[in-house]
């Protein structure tokens, strides 16, 4: 029984998460975050502070794996789930360096192509169009301006004491899309055949309802 792949890639904070999840819900397919998989592993060079020569040898001690637990995804690095300790700002820009490493991905690739043959996937991450799913049923590249994703991590943020300020958010956004579009493997980038969907004006159910109705469009 041939499997139905949706692939959705974009910047930083352009809330591939979150929408995939609600679409995926809603479709009865399986949620898979490929960047919290960059994001375990860059915790786990952080935490045992490994240096840049000695990544790819380290690799095989990492042990990550994606578990879903009550329909949702759930990342383990070892035995330890760790999918609250990888969404730090720390992180996300170690991930985004990570991401970069050749070895990282080799390591990450046959994982994400493996649940992609076995199920009905929505995979969401920088260069899932373009590299990992180059064969996805529908591709689609969700982006916002970088105020507008600046504008939502702020308010999400705000209620924290140690919450940055506005433009600093701002600043990392535009220094993480920098990096993540100019990175020399699998640089973020709208695949060809990829539906462009903008979320500045809109919210979290009219981004998920746009991404329904060509999901449902494209297959049928």
């Amino acid at each position: 029984m041939k499997t139905i792949n949706i692939a959705i890639d974009g910047p930083a904070g352009a809330g591939k998460s979150t929408i995939a999840k609600m679409v995926s819900k809603e479709l009865g397919y399986i949620y898979v975050d490929t960047g919290a998989l960059y994001r375990t592993i860059a915790l786990y060079i952080t935490e045992n502070d490994i240096a840049d020569e000695d990544i790819e040898a380290s690799l095989g001690k990492a042990q990550v794996s994606l578990k879903f637990i009550d329909g949702a995804q759930r990342v383990f690095l070892g035995d330890r789930d760790v999918s609250d300790l990888i969404r730090t700002p720390e992180i996300s820009m170690a991930a985004s360096r990570t991401s970069a490493i050749p070895a990282v991905r080799a390591y990450l690739f046959e994982t994400q192509q493996k649940i992609a043959r076995e199920n009905n996937i929505i995979m969401d991450g920088r260069d899932i169009g373009t590299v990992v799913l180059p064969n996805a049923d529908v591709k689609i590249y969700l982006t916002a301006s970088a105020e507008e994703r600046a504008n939502r991590r702020f308010k999400e943020l705000s209620e924290k004491p140690d919450c940055p300020t506005y433009q600093e958010i701002l600043d990392d956004i535009i220094k993480r899309d920098y990096q993540d579009m100019h990175r020399e493997i699998a640089p973020l980038k709208q695949a060809e055949d990829a539906v462009l969907v903008d979320t500045t004006e809109l919210n979290l159910e009219e981004s998920a309802a746009a991404i329904i109705k060509i999901i449902n469009e494209k297959t049928g």
